[in-house]
């Protein structure tokens, strides 16, 4: 009986160091695999890091892309594009005007009526559709058809709310938001298709003239008056409302700016026929690009495999369209390297399934079990997985968004530095006077919808341009501010009858 029990507790013994050594083991591989992943974070953290002194390069950078861009063409990435804009909306207008707005993602029809002031101004009806993903490859008969479809049932919803002595024609301004070389204000080719889009036969076609004639063979008597950029509209708006904004950004499905400039300072068009001295000039600031930018494999692998490789590289990093598949492939990057996240999830592997307002959802997520991040995980296939592990895809969103939102602010104080008012004297400012209030419209869903990146762009602007300087800058966000600008700015160079309310 004694030789028996010294056996069992042997054999226990035994048994009872197995398990301890395969528990040892089982934690070390399990911390072999989270140093793995964490591994990969601090990489990434690295690559992304925006410290003052390199964004204060890139502001330099970009202003100086600007001249470049202004003295002649093809001279720098920042196309600088004339908008044929040299009177910004100033409240005096009148009528009811029209704005068809096409996005990257979605596609907005307003109806504006102005009195005359400021305060008079009336959106009397709004109407906000998804596009159809089969619009963005097809052609542009079935896309312009749409929209002229889209916009004819919107007219018809209006019944008789309009005292029509005569048949008056509508005005319509056609806000569009790809790059565009305009030849006058309601008219302009068409440069590339971004954001997804891919309808070859138009490049070099006139945006106006399209939609124009997909309205006539409706026979709707609606006139395409003005083709307008979405951030020129954005700026219309906010120049309506404040004189002294002199820029406008946009930070939605991909990101663009625009700003006041002076037409002697437009070298490459020898004396643009302006009355105010001044022009507004569409940047097309997603193409710019600088050695300076903190470019991570991701990107690269996000470029390599997009529909406009090598292009574009500014709008990758800070638009709303790529900044969830940058997180997507950091994600997929540690699964493939550890099993932290169970099984690779075929979901995960397709490109653009995490869309940046999930993105924000994580990130912003304030429950103490970060309950929303389980739940889009589960959405792309990854379950049941631990804390920690949520925790971590929180970082990465941080880190993403972070340098996002950073890059963001440096372009706008690239814009500000053109311009000499960022405090550093060059530009049109002398360092004798005295700063002047400077309001920059900003528009788009990234920023009016994710705050974080809302709170880290204002930051970083304050931290670029100082505390003294910063106090003089205001950055006002606006909701539909491009459509309902386009329409004013619309309103601003009509002299012609237009349909008045009753």
């Amino acid at each position: 009986m004694g030789r028996f029990l010294v056996t069992l507790a042997a054999a226990t013994a035994v048994v009872a160091c197995s398990v301890a050594t395969m528990v040892v083991r089982r934690r070390m591989k399990g911390r072999r695999k989270w140093r793995k992943v964490v591994g990969i974070l601090k990489d990434l953290e690295e690559a992304c890091e925006t410290p003052l002194g390199r964004l204060r390069q890139m502001v330099d950078a970009i202003a100086v892309e600007m001249q470049a861009g202004l003295v002649s063409e093809g001279g720098s990435k920042l196309k600088m594009l004339l908008t044929f804009v040299d009177d910004l909306p100033n409240g005096c207008e009148r009528g009811t005007y029209y704005a068809l707005h096409l996005g990257g993602s979605y596609f907005r029809i307003i109806r504006v009526h102005l009195g005359g002031q400021r305060s008079t101004l009336e959106v009397q009806d709004i109407e906000r559709h998804s596009i159809p993903t089969t619009l963005m490859n097809s052609t542009s008969e079935v896309l312009f058809d749409f929209l002229a479809s889209s916009l004819q049932m919107f007219i018809e919803k209006e019944g008789n709310m309009f005292n029509l002595a005569q048949p008056v024609k509508r005005e319509l301004a056609f806000t569009f938001s790809f790059p565009v070389k305009q030849t006058s204000l309601s008219s302009g080719v068409l440069i590339k298709w971004t954001k997804g889009f891919a309808i070859s036969e138009m490049a070099g076609e006139d945006i106006a003239e399209c939609l124009q004639g997909a309205l006539n063979k409706r026979g709707l008597d609606i006139r395409v008056a003005a083709l307008v950029n979405d951030t020129v509209g954005a700026l219309s708006f906010g120049h309506f409302h404040d004189p002294d904004t002199i820029a406008a950004v946009v930070f939605g499905t991909g990101s663009n700016a625009c700003y006041l400039e002076r037409t002697d300072a437009i070298i490459k068009c020898q004396n643009p026929r302006t009355t105010s001295g001044s022009m507004v000039v569409n940047m097309e600031w997603g193409n710019f690009w600088s050695s300076r930018l903190p470019r991570t494999s991701y990107d690269i692998e996000l470029d390599a495999e997009s529909m406009n490789s090598n292009d574009m590289g500014f709008e990758k990093m800070i638009g709303g369209m790529y900044l969830g598949d940058i997180v997507r492939r950091v994600i997929l990057r540690m699964s493939q390297e550890s099993d932290i996240f169970g099984p690779i999830s075929s979901i995960l592997s397709t490109p653009f399934i995490l869309r940046t307002n999930s993105v924000s959802a994580m990130h912003e997520d304030d429950t103490p079990e970060l309950l929303e991040v389980a739940r889009i995980l589960k959405d792309l296939g990854v379950s049941e997985v631990p804390l920690k592990v949520r925790k971590l895809v929180v970082k990465i969103c941080d880190v993403v968004t972070r340098r996002a939102a950073r890059l963001a602010a440096a372009g706008i104080a690239g814009i500000l530095k053109k311009v000499g008012r960022d405090g550093s004297g060059g530009g049109r400012r002398s360092d004798k006077q005295i700063m002047r209030r400077t309001v920059v419209a900003v528009e788009g869903g990234l920023y009016l919808n994710y705050r974080m990146f809302r709170e880290y762009m204002d930051e970083a602007l304050r931290d670029v341009l100082g505390e003294d300087v910063a106090q003089h800058v205001v950055v006002k966000a606006m909701e539909d501010g491009s459509s309902i600008g386009s329409a004013l700015l619309l309103a601003s160079s009509q002299s012609v009858q237009t349909i008045q309310s009753v």
